[in-house]
C-alpha cells in the first residue's frame, strides 16, 4: 500500500508538551484529518519510564537529577527506561497501519530496518542483536526504540538516534534495562561533527523508503 508522509520537523520541545502532540495526532489521523506523520524533535534532558520499567534501571537519585537538571516522566509506551536530551533526534511516527501492517512484531522490525537504511546513508554500519529492540553498532547501541500502538492501530512515540549527545548522561540509567551494553553516538562513530540536519535527511529519506510513502 502506498502511503503518503507529513514530516514535522520541530526544535526542543518539553517531554509533556511532546506527549500532549502525539495525543492530538493520534485523534486526528485517527479521524482521518491528517496524513500519517513524522514528527522530529528534540527533548530536554529527561529519563522516561516505559510500562515494563523498574526503578532499579534508574540509576541517578533525585539529588542528582536535580543537580543535572533532568526531569522523569511516564512514557506510556511499551519498554523499560530510556534517556532524552540535547544532540538526540527523536522521531514519533504517527501512522495508521491499517490495512496491511497490522503487525506490532513486524512494525518495530520496520522501524529497525529504516534507521540501519538511515546509519547506512551516513555511513556507519547499523545491526540488529536478536532478542532486543533497537540499532546495534560495533561500538555500541545508537538508536533506542519504544512504541505505542492504540485502538485503530494507530502509533505513536518511536524511536531516539543519538545524533551527538552527552553519552555521559546514560550513565543515569540502565538504558532500556539492557547490562553491559554501551551506547555510542553518529559523532563517535563517524569521528565528526554531524548536524540535525543532515541527520534528519537521511532518517526523513529511509522512512518514506521503507513505509513507501510520498512526502507531502
Amino acid at each position: 500500500m502506498h502511503r503518503r508522509l507529513k514530516v514535522q520537523s520541530l526544535g526542543s520541545v518539553a517531554y509533556e508538551d511532546g506527549l500532549a502532540l502525539q495525543a492530538d495526532l493520534v485523534v486526528a489521523r485517527r479521524a482521518g484529518e491528517i496524513p500519517d506523520t513524522l514528527v522530529l524533535l528534540e527533548h530536554p534532558h529527561v529519563i522516561t519510564l516505559g510500562t515494563g520499567a523498574k526503578d532499579e534501571h534508574v540509576l541517578a537519585d533525585a539529588e542528582r537529577r536535580a543537580e543535572m537538571a533532568i526531569a522523569v516522566h511516564d512514557a506510556g509506551r511499551g519498554g523499560d527506561v530510556t534517556y532524552h536530551g540535547p544532540g538526540q533526534l527523536v522521531g514519533y511516527p504517527i501512522l495508521d497501519l491499517k490495512p496491511d501492517r497490522k503487525d506490532l512484531h513486524r512494525y518495530l522490525r520496520d522501524l529497525e530496518s529504516v534507521l540501519i537504511d538511515a546509519l547506512a546513508r551516513l555511513g556507519v554500519e547499523g545491526r540488529r542483536v536478536d532478542g532486543l529492540t533497537g540499532v546495534w553498532t560495533s561500538a555500541g547501541k545508537v538508536a533506542a526504540i519504544g512504541v505505542r500502538v492504540s485502538s485503530g492501530w494507530i502509533t505513536s512515540h518511536g524511536f531516539a538516534l543519538n545524533v551527538a549527545p552527552d553519552l555521559s548522561y546514560f550513565d543515569t540509567i540502565v538504558p532500556c534495562g539492557i547490562q553491559d551494553r554501551s551506547v555510542t553516538s553518529l559523532e563517535v562513530l563517524l569521528g565528526r561533527e554531524v548536524s540535525r540536519p543532515e541527520a534528519e535527511g537521511a532518517v526523513v529519506a529511509a522512512f518514506a523508503s521503507g513505509f513507501d510513502a510520498d512526502l507531502v
